[in-house]
């Protein structure tokens, strides 16, 4: 992507990276991704937003060759991840009397990550200043969202904010704006459930401070510009109450068929009494959508074989995540069918420290469901069904 100018000589300079299938080799991408650089252009200073992921450094430099940057006063590092910061060693050797401004813990961060000498950083606090002339950037201070060295750089006259990671989609672009449809949303929502979700309590705060600052613009450092910001604010509103919605999430691993059986019919028992229901086979489906059906989640419950005495490591897996991921489900139980005993009950709910869910009585059979199970499965969905007339 060329450089294109947002307003009064604000230039988006990012690139899209289609090709990228992962993320920190944990994420996969269903579309790709974009590494977001914005140059601003004052009366008497220039200074670089964030810069570019090291393998696409070469295009990123030539294109600032080609658009005719020979000098740049200021790089502006929102977050130390090198996805943002990793081609700051070369554009501090391509610019030599640039200084890069950031916190005090970026600057730790690019020093071990990525070897920046000392005398190049300038250390900024929370709510300081920098006048490019005509233009005056302010930081902001934002530990949490995702990292403790985040902060957000806000430009006054030009009420635009750079959130970084904050309010960002995995989601390539050609029309520099956001289009505010169902596809931009659902990239959104999976971006903060992977990302995001863990520390909801810090989204939440920052939402509600960007929402007081009412920018014009918003601009992450991944997917595309909010021209029209009450779309992300309004979403990340939703997804960071302590409200969950009236959904059953069910990530299961079933080897002979015994828990998807029992899985399908608590599942129907749900349905059929208004509860929206996502089952997940963990070994076929894209984790991504579990990790977005558990923003929303009242219950989570989780399915599983027997291996060697535990839960089915996909299982495991499954537990790992939610607990890693932090949603804000009330409650939570297992099912599972075993062959010849075991702790997988005991496995999967130690799993769950960080959450602290209710834990419905879980459900666990030996071999197929027989018709004196049903009885028992049918007390379950009742439990759950009565649990989720409280939830809106």
């Amino acid at each position: 992507m060329q450089f294109r100018e947002i307003k009064n000589n604000i230039f988006y300079i990012g690139l899209n990276d289609e090709n990228r299938v992962i993320f920190d080799e944990l994420i996969p991408l269903e579309n790709g991704t974009t590494y977001n650089s914005y140059l601003v252009c004052g009366s008497d200073k220039t200074a670089i937003i964030d810069t570019m992921y090291p393998p696409l450094k070469e295009i990123y430099i030539k294109n600032l060759d080609e658009n005719g940057i020979i000098n740049v006063d200021y790089i502006i590092a929102n977050h130390g991840e090198q996805d943002h910061s990793g081609t700051l060693p070369d554009l501090i050797k391509k610019y030599p009397n640039a200084t890069i401004i950031t916190n005090a813990k970026c600057a730790e961060n690019i020093k071990e990550m990525l070897l920046i000498p000392e005398d190049k950083i300038q250390i900024i606090n929370n709510n300081d200043e920098l006048s490019l002339g005509d233009k005056t950037l302010k930081f902001i201070m934002a530990p949490g969202v995702h990292w403790p060295d985040t902060m957000f750089t806000y430009i006054k006259e030009d009420n635009m904010l750079f959130t970084c990671d904050f309010l960002g989609a995995h989601l390539p672009f050609d029309d520099l704006y956001a289009k505010c449809d169902d596809t931009l949303y659902s990239m959104a929502k999976r971006y903060y459930a992977e990302i995001m979700m863990p520390f909801r309590m810090m989204c939440k705060k920052y939402t509600a401070l960007v929402e007081e600052i009412k920018p014009e613009f918003v601009l992450p450092s991944h997917g595309p510009i909010y021209n029209k910001p009450e779309f992300i604010i309004n979403a990340y509103k939703d997804w960071t109450s302590d409200t969950p919605k009236n959904l059953v999430v069910i990530p299961y691993v079933s080897m002979y068929g015994s828990t998807e059986e029992v899985i399908e019919y608590i599942s129907n028992k749900l349905k059929k009494a208004g509860i929206e229901v996502y089952t997940h086979d963990l070994i076929r489906d894209d984790l991504g959508d579990l990790a977005t059906h558990f923003v929303d989640a009242a219950t989570i419950i989780i399915g599983a074989s027997m291996v060697l005495a535990g839960p089915h490591p996909a299982a495991a897996y499954a537990a790992l995540l939610a607990n890693a991921l932090k949603p804000k489900a009330k409650f939570v139980s297992v099912i599972g069918s075993y062959g010849w005993g075991g702790k997988l009950v005991e496995t999967i709910t130690g799993l769950l420290t960080s959450i602290k869910p209710e834990i419905i009585e879980p459900i666990l059979i030996k071999g197929k469901a027989k018709e004196s199970d049903y009885a028992s499965f049918d007390a379950f969905a009742d439990t759950i069904i009565e649990k989720h007339k409280n939830i809106s």
